[in-house]
């Protein structure tokens, strides 16, 4: 029955981090005007925790305590409070000291949210003391309305004094605060004590200005810290895909964005939420959540490559041009245009008719007017067209013509070219299947410049090369002087290398590369930019006539030749283009951004749990996989391979695979944004715990043990199973402690105040309406409860004590303070239930 619990309990809370994960748009401005959209949590981590996490994790406890109440005629029952209390000091005491001790030696973790903690802390210690006093001093014996329902309405409070620790309201406001991003999306890190920076900020979100106090919000998730937060995600982001490069630089991007979105899942802080189905599924063999949906990707991605390669084209074979662009000079006498045949069948005869058209050359004058057709015969791959091109000695601008491939054909054996064969997987023609030609003209020294004025690099690309053309003539000898110059971005190393020297374009040379080393310092945004400029080209030489001899350019006597020679020099001396100064802006690569984006949006842990249709339910329900948790980082590659599962797996699929089909039927998370799973898996569980809660009834009698002794010993620890496997993965994996122990208070308090509160405002209310009073025996439960609140101050004072920096956390720390408080915690743990059992046998004296 406990397993079934788990298995349902699963689901809701499956269901709640679907809900407690939906994100709205909003729209912010930032100081220098610039509006973003972006995506902001609309549920508070704090409030989320304190409500529906708790609830998820006390679901049992709470809907056993209200379930015993309305089965027994709205009286009493020792079952459903002790197993509240024994469930807090399991968790108190035995998860604590487990997750202190599951830390590797030397490692810490700490609570990050301190002021929620002692918040938590205090109103879990104060919920067990006000218990304590409605039992045994304001009405022994007796719980009025008033006291049931203050202790429900104590709920609330706990979330609102929660909440305002958490946004540093009221009196916070009143402190200097400062900023700083957390790695979670939606969290933001605010130290006090610091005045803030001495500039003021003002940004706009929703057409609402914010200060920088981070006054003006009303949501407290969305502002500074989704500026900041954003931000900082990204560049997270890019990091990691940057050192992923590096260390496997053979995989193609899509698979080193598998890579980047597995890492990223698995340093991600966790919610309790996901932490629960995790350690869940593992233990009934449902396999493990990161690893599954890794390997998942990898098999996807793999389908995708061999559809990809099958369904490349529905020909048989193609004709196109290899490459589809080219260039020569104006003297070439003629240009070769090569054309390949592809396909999977090369046995059979093809041809394909070409023909020339104009550009801004015309045919005739700048080239001949070409038209034929070209036959492959069997096995020929490549074919060669060649197209005579015109010389003169006009000065012009360079030009170009096309060439276009058209009606491709079969011919069949015996027959000419011109007859095609009807066949079931016909030729076709492939890209490009037009030609581009570009004369170059010969006749003048050239003009040089940029292709364009501005480029845009991205920081990363290491070695960039700049392209200086020479259009309109490429005749003799010409130097050309370049130098770089710093804008925003500074040479000398810190954004690139300074260059300067000269480019040498030999005869008919029509283009130089520039080289420019560009310095890679990981920023995620980045926007700064310097010019490469050239100076004025100087001619060395030039030929008297094309392929003639050398004449060189001086002064002096000069004779009727030379000084016609010198006249045509002139008019074909090399001048500057267009383009003289390029701007050179150096940003992060568009593409590059665009992947850590896409990202961003996949990392959402949400994905990863819930579930979108019943066959999706069905085939995870029937499906046994590995739970193997062993640590991942060691090898990236093992993250995308899934292992089969073990023994124990296969053992405990078995043992709950009932329940895994029953629950199936339980409405998917995508459904109404999750809420169809939560109130049906909530309904289920209050159907389990109302049957676990007779058959503990009954062990007991059959065993000869008291209910409150079974309720803290043996149903406390059946609903507390998932809590403890899924505190041990958040300790282990997560970077901070609120998701293993900081949660156990908050959940501690929400038992009381709403199992208690729920079960005996509804008791005390009937009875009152009977003319009666509600009559609790304040006994066994009275002394529980002030052994358990004697050990919790204990308990929590050494959590407070560990911060030192002698220890340095909550968790973990040097190897023997390690153990001690694990011995600690399990002692405290082992005496509860010692002295609660021998209370409740009037072997030692109760209240």
């Amino acid at each position: 029955m406990f397993l079934g619990v788990s298995i349902v309990a699963d689901r809701f809370m499956a269901s709640i981090e679907v809900i407690t994960s939906q994100e709205r748009q909003i729209t912010i401005k930032r100081p220098n005007g610039e509006k973003i959209t972006t995506t902001v949590r609309i549920w508070n981590e704090t409030v989320s925790n304190l409500t529906l996490m708790a609830l998820g994790s006390s679901a049992p406890e709470i809907l056993l305590s209200v379930v015993e109440v309305c089965g027994h005629n709205f009286n009493a029952g020792e079952l459903g409070p002790n197993t509240i209390v024994g469930s807090a000091a399991f968790n108190m005491f035995v998860i604590i000291g487990l997750c202190v001790y599951v830390i590797p030696d030397g490692d810490t973790r700490k609570v990050k949210h301190l002021r929620v903690f002692f918040v938590t802390a205090t109103w879990s210690v104060f919920a067990y003391t006000w218990l304590y006093l409605i039992l045994a001093v304001f009405s022994p014996g007796i719980v009025e309305i008033w006291e049931g329902l203050l202790t429900l309405f104590f709920f609330p409070i706990c979330v609102g004094f929660a909440y305002v620790a958490d946004r540093r309201l009221l009196f916070y406001k009143y402190m200097y605060k400062r900023y700083r991003a957390g790695k979670q999306k939606g969290m933001i890190i605010e130290t006090e004590g610091e005045p803030e920076l001495p500039s003021k900020v003002d940004v706009e979100m929703d057409g609402k200005i914010l200060n920088q106090h981070g006054e003006g919000f009303l949501d407290g998730e969305a502002g500074l810290d989704t500026v900041l937060d954003e931000d900082e995600a990204r560049r997270e982001m890019a990091s990691i895909l940057r050192e992923l490069k590096q260390k496997h630089p053979d995989k193609e991007m899509e698979q080193l964005m598998e890579l980047a979105n597995y890492q990223v899942l698995m340093q991600q802080q966790k919610s309790r939420a996901f932490y629960r189905c995790q350690a869940t599924r593992i233990m009934t063999g449902a396999g493990n959540i990161l690893k599954k949906h890794a390997a998942d990707q990898a098999k996807r991605a793999v389908q995708h490559n061999i559809c990809s390669e099958v369904s490349v084209s529905n020909f048989s074979c193609t004709v196109l041009f290899d490459p589809g662009t080219y260039q020569c000079l104006e003297n070439c006498g003629s240009v070769a245009l090569n054309v390949v045949r592809q396909g999977r069948d090369l046995t059979c005869t093809v041809s394909v008719d070409y023909r020339t058209e104009d550009g801004t050359a015309n045919a005739g004058s700048d080239y001949r007017s070409t038209e034929g057709t070209i036959v492959f015969k069997p096995g020929e791959t490549e074919k060669e067209i060649r197209i005579d091109i015109t010389d003169d000695d006009i000065f012009e601008e360079d030009e170009y013509f096309l060439v276009h491939l058209c009606n491709v054909r079969v011919v069949p054996e015996g027959a000419s070219s011109g007859e095609a064969n009807h066949v079931d997987d016909p030729a076709g023609l492939g890209l490009p299947c037009t030609a581009t030609v570009t004369i170059f003209d010969d006749d003048h020294a050239g003009i040089f410049s940029f292709e364009e004025p501005a480029v845009t690099v991205s920081e990363s690309i290491g070695m960039m090369e700049v392209k200086v053309i020479r259009n309109s003539g490429a005749r003799g000898v010409v130097v050309v002087p370049y130098k770089t110059m710093e804008g925003t971005a500074k040479g000398g190393g810190e954004d690139f290398e300074d260059t300067h020297g000269v480019l040498e374009f030999d005869n008919d040379e029509t283009c130089k590369t520039v080289r420019i080393n560009i310095i890679d310092d990981e920023e995620y945004e980045k926007n700064k930019n310097f010019f490469l400029e050239i100076g004025a080209p100087q001619l060395l030489e030039m030929s008297e006539r094309k392929g003639g001899g050398i004449a060189l350019l001086g002064d002096g006597v000069l004779t009727k030749k030379e000084e016609e020679e010198r006249r045509i020099a002139e008019m074909g001396r090399p001048m500057l283009g267009e383009h003289v100064k390029l701007e050179v802006i150096i940003e992060e690569s568009y593409e590059f951004k665009n992947t850590v984006d896409k990202l961003i949006k996949k990392t959402n842990l949400a994905l990863l749990v819930g579930t979108n249709s019943w066959r999706q339910q069905f085939v995870e329900a029937m499906t046994v996989s590995s739970g193997d948790d062993d640590d991942d980082d060691d090898d990236d590659d093992k993250c995308r391979e899934e292992k089969l599962p073990s023994c124990f797996d296969y053992v405990m699929h078995f043992l709950t695979v009932f329940w895994k089909l029953l629950f199936a039927f339980v409405p998917p998370t995508d459904y109404w944004n999750g809420w169809a799973c939560f109130c049906v898996s909530i309904s289920g569980i209050g159907i389990l715990t109302a049957i676990i809660g007779d058959l503990a009834s009954h062990f007991g009698c059959t065993v000869g043990l008291k209910d409150s002794v079974t309720a803290v010993v043996f149903v406390a620890l059946g609903t507390s199973v998932p809590d403890t496997f899924a505190s041990k993965v958040a300790a282990i994996q997560d970077q901070y402690a609120d998701a293993s122990i900081g949660n156990v208070t908050g959940s501690n308090a929400v038992n009381v105040f709403l199992g208690i509160g729920v079960a005996w405002s509804i008791a005390a209310i009937y009875h009152h309406s009977k003319n009666q009073v509600f009559k609790v025996d304040p006994g066994t439960l009275a002394f529980s409860v002030t052994l358990f609140t004697i050990f919790a101050f204990i308990c929590i004072a050494v959590l407070i004590y560990r911060r030192r920096p002698a220890i340095g956390g909550e968790l973990g720390g040097p190897r023997i303070p390690k153990i001690l408080t694990s011995c600690l915690f399990f002692s405290l743990w082992l005496m509860y239930i010692i002295f609660s059992s021998l209370e409740a046998y009037c072997h030692i004296q109760g209240f």
